[in-house]
């Protein structure tokens, strides 16, 4: 990153969803570089203690918080900093908006595709945490891009090894793409374990450190699923030509084949940092206090075809990949739904790809979505469909037919 000590303009930095697991490790980062750096906004969801001591630590411009209940408590802790405060799904919008050269996008869920549709409009850069954004808004957020001049720059770890490994390279010389997976705690467990386990083991994640609802789509997979519908948008691939490894060191996040054979990976930490790093710093580097990888340490590295038999979700995501059309945003809300059901014990595991199929089965049309309002109307379909499946489930661990727990 450049030094901005010799009075050179200091960039402007906003950060959607700094509370979360991906803003954290921003924070951090930025922690590094306030000499160069102006904050214009942090975005947290309900934590305001921390949301406070970020904007107070960072010198933020306006903190918002997404709970308009938690409005007066910010206030309160920022009354003698000059910080502007706001509150609500409007003001992270708003937030969003704001004039920024760098903004993270890690509002998860459907909560995030308008701050971060705004954030695109401004033409700068986006580091894009929010699967949701490309997979339930993909023609939207790209129309968006493309016509502000912005630049989309992925912080999933696995889209960012990606970027790195094609090296600005033509697209037309890549034969495919390899998306990498730990497999999750689940990974070697039978279809009656998983029918049987609690979100306290769910939440076990053998490599990564991340927040509650990644966790879980780790579990079940669902995360890779969103993550081929996303790599889909991203690089412009049919997804024939997008392929998953299950990888359990986590140590190589991703590869892309060239049509000459050649198979080019980006390996490192399973540290998050590192990949926000990249487009904290993009077009170059930065240093970053991130363990560097010791390969010997390892000894070997294994991968292993998925089994789309016990994480359904990802069979799911390959087919409504290929529907295309309100597929997707159905599919990523029921699945957001699915996920909360799970968490508060009123589904079973297998009950999560249950849910997220029987609210495709569900829709009565599969139209092309040209505007972020007929987004949100699939989006609040996805999840109705799925509450209603929900709602009729005999138990809480119904979510697998005695047929595919046999298969």
């Amino acid at each position: 990153m450049a030094d901005c000590s010799d009075g050179m303009k200091r960039r402007r930095i906003s950060v959607l969803g700094s509370t979360g697991s991906i803003g954290t490790s921003t924070v951090d980062l930025l922690r590094q570089i306030t000499d160069q750096i102006e904050v214009r906004a942090l975005v947290g969801g309900r934590n305001v203690q921390l949301l406070a001591e970020q904007a107070r630590e960072l010198r933020a411009e306006v903190a918002v918080i997404h709970d308009e209940r938690l409005y007066g408590e910010l206030k309160s802790l920022l009354a003698d900093t000059g910080i502007r405060v706001a509150a609500g799904r409007q003001a992270v919008i708003e937030a969003g908006g704001l004039e920024a050269d760098w903004t993270m996008a890690a509002i998860t869920g459907a909560a995030g595709l308008e701050p971060t549709l705004a954030a695109a409009r401004n033409g700068h850069a986006i580091a894009l945490a929010n699967k949701e954004a490309l997979v339930c808004a993909g023609d939207v957020m790209l129309k968006t891009v493309a016509a502000a001049g912005a630049t989309l720059l992925p912080v999933d770890s696995e889209h960012n090894a990606i970027a790195q490994a094609l090296g600005g390279c033509d697209m037309s010389t890549v034969e495919k793409i390899v998306l990498t997976a730990s497999g999750g705690p689940f990974r070697c467990s039978s279809l009656e374990e998983m029918r049987i386990a609690t979100p306290e083991k769910a939440l076990k994640h053998p490599t990564w450190t991340m927040g509650a609802k990644i966790t879980i789509d780790s579990a079940s997979m669902a995360n890779k699923g969103l993550e081929v519908i996303e790599a889909a948008r991203l690089f412009g691939l049919t997804e024939d030509r997008i392929d998953v490894l299950v990888h359990p060191q986590s140590v190589v996040h991703g590869l892309v084949q060239f049509r000459d054979g050649s198979l080019v990976a980006q390996m490192g930490s399973a540290d998050m940092r590192i990949p926000i790093a990249h487009t904290l710093a993009w077009p170059t580097r930065m240093d970053t206090s991130c363990g560097r990888l010791d390969l010997a340490a390892f000894g070997r590295l294994d991968f292993e075809k998925p089994d789309e038999a016990r994480f359904v979700p990802l069979r799911l995501a390959r087919q409504v990949l290929r529907a295309g059309g309100a597929a997707p945003a159905v599919f990523s809300a029921a699945n957001e739904v699915a996920v909360d059901a799970f968490l508060n014990k009123r589904i079973g595991f297998l009950g999560i790809g249950d849910t997220i199929d029987s609210a495709l089965q569900g829709m009565k049309s599969n139209p092309e979505l040209q505007s972020i309002d007929e987004v949100l109307h699939w989006d609040a379909e996805g999840r109705r469909l799925a509450e209603t499946y929900i709602a009729n489930a005999s138990s809480p661990i119904d979510g697998i037919t005695e047929a595919a727990l046999h298969a």
